[in-house]
């Protein structure tokens, strides 16, 4: 997949374009990403999104914005597996929230994209104080020869499909039904590093995995399993959080890999969280977090039937 940072170039050739925050990438997005790729297809035209960087409401309102689901790098791959062939992030600063629905318009969607074809939810809005809707798109696109669709809303059960809703069932721990919202494991990925060998010391060697998602969408101790250290995910236990027993501050996820022994500092390997166990706790002693650990290893091997 092809990647665009902000909107100052023109891509090579007119497009089909999605446009949203897709955090998380569920059933939603993925909805509109399959009507994106099907028109794209049609029309011989890229398949295209344009999303931000940060999310909008982190600009508006940092310190109390939502929990990220995904990192960029994990949103843009989540996009390329999706079918999306190329992708334009604009970086969502003062100039660009103080473009005029009208400026978004002429300057992003018509000058920069060359959209042909243009897919978005029923609930977007755009454009200096969200002035701009379906209906200013619409009127728009018959004027400047571009074709505008509104996706309507997914929803499962009684519940709209959607990023605070999955967010809603991460925090309280229900992994099944952020899987089913989703459509897939809630994962996190990123880089294995070196940490303080403290749980090695424990008996528990662990893949330390310094993350980006802060504030953390959720905490606790998980059954998982682990990509991108062979051809099949590995089983495993994990825990996400801040290691209050330690002393820690910083949101580190921490992995230990049953009957693995391998060295693999520097891999990036992909965690998806299958079963919550228990809330993230402070120990009175290293010896109780150590039984803790123990227990909390026992739980995973059970419910991955080890």
């Amino acid at each position: 997949m092809r990647v665009y940072r902000g909107h100052s170039s023109s891509v090579p050739a007119p497009v089909v374009l999605a446009i949203g925050n897709f955090d998380g990438v569920h059933r939603g997005h993925a909805a509109l990403l399959g009507q994106l790729t099907e028109t794209a297809r049609v029309s011989g035209l890229a398949p295209t999104v344009l999303t931000f960087e940060p999310h909008p409401r982190e600009f508006f309102a940092r310190h109390s914005a939502p929990a990220r689901l995904t990192t960029l790098r994990e949103k843009l791959e989540l996009l390329g597996e999706a079918g999306v062939a190329q992708t334009m992030i604009c970086p969502f600063n003062a100039r660009f929230a103080a473009l005029t629905a009208g400026q978004f318009i002429d300057e992003v969607l018509c000058r920069s994209l060359r959209t042909r074809q243009l897919i978005i939810g029923d609930d977007f809005r755009f454009g200096q104080g969200r002035q701009g809707d379906f209906a200013l798109l619409q009127a728009a696109g018959e004027r400047l020869g571009f074709a505008v669709t509104a996706m309507p809303t997914v929803v499962m059960g009684d519940e709209r499909v959607s990023s605070s809703a999955v967010r809603r069932a991460l925090a309280a721990g229900e992994m099944d039904r952020a899987a089913s919202l989703l459509g897939r494991p809630y994962g996190m990925d990123g880089q294995v590093t070196h940490g303080d060998k403290l749980a090695r010391q424990l008996g528990f060697a662990t893949a330390n995995i310094r993350i980006k998602h802060n504030p953390l969408p959720m905490t606790g101790v998980f059954a998982v399993e682990v990509g991108g250290l062979g051809p099949q995910p590995l089983p495993g236990v994990a825990n996400l959080g801040v290691r209050p027993t330690v002393g820690g501050t910083r949101p580190l996820l921490e992995v230990h890999l049953f009957d693995f022994a391998r060295d693999i500092y520097g891999a990036h390997i992909a965690v998806r969280f299958l079963k919550k166990l228990r809330d993230e706790q402070r120990f009175a002693s290293l010896d109780a977090l150590k039984a803790q650990i123990a227990a909390d290893a026992a739980a995973a091997r059970a419910y991955l039937k080890l």
